[in-house]
């Protein structure tokens, strides 16, 4: 039985609230402790580095590997294949809206643009779909395996300032993704099963450090930093436009239009969560290990973070009312 509009809200609201406060939660200890100078810049720059290059990639490589099975699910190309869609549209509403103040402000098109696609869509998921979470599940993940390239490639080239960036397409590479590029081709080739079982246990091991350790350094990063609203509050609000307005909006129509909630409803709710999430905390990551404007950045982040608070339920109880 499909969920009453006012039920979806009540239930997404009280998944989001309890997964944005445990970056809250963090962010609060973690900002006591680099003000207190016990936990230092370095540390946490140290951090975000070995998340990008050890915990990230065993991340993507264990799941992947793991988890993708393309002979079970033939049509799964339509969801990585979602993934960029929804970026580039998000791109190009981001460009429109920045247009005359642009290259100087193209890390807000990152920001605008990409979403939390797994840590924060798959406790909501969790809450919602209790029974049918292992197939939200695999939703989620087939459309993190085509937004994850995205992310690491056109994401991390307009957040940062990676000066690397600058000697053509090789700068684009980095280790989370190359992981997901081979854990990607290891998994369409049936290469999985040869991997030796202590190697896979060991990665699944390193992988699973890659959450906590992200969300540290997210805490680190915004508790720390000295935010400064005022001059970055017009930014935040253009933000907000085209990541909580414009994006779920064309989200919605698209599915209405495709007819995918009258055949797959639980598709069409993972999409509409996913063109409703905060944008995705490995961008501040990404900028403290390549270069950035952190204060820019982690003010608009943190005022979006706040805004999902509505923007995810308010938008699948959209979905439910229209569909």
């Amino acid at each position: 039985m499909p969920f009453r509009p006012m039920t979806v809200f009540a239930a997404t609201a009280a998944a989001t609230l309890a997964a944005i406060l445990k970056i809250f939660f963090v962010m609060a200890v973690a900002g006591v402790l680099v003000r207190r100078g016990i936990l230092t810049g370095e540390m946490v720059t140290a951090l975000s580095r070995a998340t990008i290059v050890v915990f990230l990639p065993a991340m993507i490589f264990d799941k992947v590997t793991t988890n993708f099975d393309p002979a079970a699910t033939p049509l799964w190309w339509t969801l990585p294949l979602a993934a960029v869609v929804m970026v580039a549209a998000g791109l190009i509403l981001a460009v429109l809206v920045f247009f005359r103040e642009l290259p100087g402000k193209r890390n807000m098109l990152a920001v605008a643009a990409m979403q939390n696609s797994g840590y924060l869509v798959l406790p909501v998921g969790l809450a919602l779909f209790p029974h049918r979470f292992d197939e939200f599940a695999l939703y989620t993940f087939l459309f993190i395996t085509g937004f994850n390239p995205m992310l690491w490639s056109v994401g991390k080239f307009l957040a940062t300032t990676d000066s690397r960036r600058r000697s053509g397409w090789l700068g684009l590479l980095n280790p989370p993704l190359a992981a997901c590029l081979l854990s990607i081709a290891t998994a369409l080739l049936g290469w999985g099963r040869l991997i030796p079982t202590p190697v896979a246990s060991a990665v699944e091991m390193v992988g699973e450090g890659a959450v906590p350790v992200a969300t540290v350094v997210l805490g680190a990063m915004l508790g720390g930093m000295p935010i400064r609203w005022r001059p970055h509050l017009w930014d935040a609000v253009r933000v907000l436009l085209v990541k909580y307005v414009l994006i779920p909006s064309l989200t919605v129509a698209a599915i209405l239009a495709a007819g995918i909630g009258g055949s797959n409803p639980l598709l069409a709710q993972f999409l509409v969560l996913q063109a409703a999430a905060a944008p995705a905390a490995n961008l501040i990551v990404q900028v403290r290990a390549y270069g950035g404007d952190e204060q820019k950045v982690g003010t608009v982040m943190l005022i979006s973070y706040v805004a999902c608070l509505l923007s995810m339920p308010v938008w699948l109880a959209v979905w439910e009312l229209v569909s």
